[in-house]
């Protein structure tokens, strides 16, 4: 009889530490699992990629909104000689907090050689 009362003890203490590790391992996949900026960036690129067949050339925007992260990041749109006169696009990406892409849009294009006008509002 004292055999069955030593195995009930543990079972009931073991269901309890199952439990708490249970919740522990959810706790650190909520944790771990948010990816870093640079993975956040790195994603953003693959998935724009993925969705236009254009490879982004640099990222000049990055900055975390209440509903992800937005970014902006600039693409060669159609490679001309010489290089200056090839066509650039910049698009806007938006990013849910785990950096999938919910959704982007062109926002300019310009050769690459050219610099931005510097009139408030013009072209």
């Amino acid at each position: 009889m004292s055999n069955t009362k030593n195995t009930e003890e543990p079972q009931g203490s073991q269901e309890t530490q199952d439990s708490q590790e249970t919740h522990k391992s959810s706790e650190d996949t909520r944790t771990t699992k948010r990816p870093s900026p640079m993975e956040l960036l790195r994603r953003a690129r693959g998935q724009l990629a993925e969705l236009t067949g254009m490879e982004a050339e640099s990222v000049s925007s990055f900055e975390q909104t209440e509903e992800g992260w937005a970014l902006e990041v600039e693409v060669l749109e159609l490679e001309r000689v010489p290089d200056t006169m090839s066509l650039m696009a910049s698009y806007q990406v938006e990013l849910d907090p785990d950096g999938e892409l919910t959704g982007y849009r062109r926002v300019r294009r310009y050769e690459r050689g050219r610099a931005d006008s510097h009139r408030p509002g013009g072209r």
